[in-house]
């Protein structure tokens, strides 16, 4: 789901991109005249010794071009939140935990196979459990291959069938040993009393389809690349970073 170079410095790429943009602004600072005057390889040089002399500038550039990335990056979130705020917060295929009335909505994408939505799931079901004007709204992103879609597909399905019962399946499958997939899923639901036959039309429809090509969709244009992934309020919020952060976060919307 990211980019991997292997066997390069994980800051070389912007390395490369500051050097040139410090290139640009040396050789655009002289003068046309002097610039005609000068073949490539005195330029170079004059480049080169400059650098040499101050090498403080690629650090300038980078740290300038960190900051110009970031901020593209916060804009086109932001933009993005804005545009897609009814699917993320309001889709028909969702699902909605803790007061469907509170006043902050978290949003969680969890693959069931993820390690770390396993972990954080404590994290949820706490501030579930401690904030009674939390609304909890959790996006189906499997990306962690086969398994993982088949169990969405489920999922799915059983939100469409029993969606009161959706929260205890969830549980169940995400906090469960071994892999999660198709029969994995299955049993879960069906233990809770939900037909297999039942469960088998729903996700051979379009309804599983449609809801999970909609998180994905969500997922891009919000740059999430993983699991789990969060949205509070107008905030995106990659990584598990626990229950105390999370809280803060909370607050910091509420507030």
């Amino acid at each position: 789901m990211s980019d991997f170079l292997p066997l390069i410095p994980r800051n070389f790429k912007a390395t490369l991109t500051a050097t040139a943009f410090t290139v640009g602004l040396f050789t655009a600072s002289v003068a046309p005249s002097s610039a005609e005057e000068l073949n490539r390889e005195q330029v170079e040089t004059i480049v080169k010794e400059y650098l040499l002399n101050n090498p403080e500038v690629i650090r300038d550039a980078m740290s300038e071009l960190e900051r110009r990335e970031q901020l593209a990056e916060q804009e086109a979130r932001e933009s993005a939140l804005t545009d897609s705020a009814d699917a993320l917060f309001n889709s028909k295929h969702q699902v909605v935990l803790g007061n469907p009335q509170g006043d902050v909505t978290l949003v969680e994408f969890f693959d069931y196979n993820c390690g770390y939505c396993k972990r954080a799931y404590s994290d949820m079901a706490r501030l579930i459990e401690e904030d009674s004007n939390l609304r909890v709204v959790l996006k189906e992103f499997p990306v962690l291959g086969q398994g993982s879609a088949e169990a969405a597909q489920i999922a799915v399905a059983v939100n469409e069938l029993a969606p009161e019962k959706y929260a205890d399946f969830h549980q169940a499958l995400l906090l469960q040993r071994g892999q999660a997939n198709h029969a994995s899923a299955l049993k879960a639901a069906t233990d809770l009393g939900l037909s297999e036959e039942d469960i088998g039309k729903v996700v051979t429809g379009p309804i599983p389809r449609a809801t999970i090509e909609e998180v994905y969709g969500l997922a891009d244009r919000l740059g999430l690349t993983g699991t789990p992934s969060y949205v509070v309020g107008n905030q995106v919020v990659p990584g598990a970073i626990g229950y105390d952060a999370l809280k803060t976060q909370i607050a910091e919307m509420r507030n």
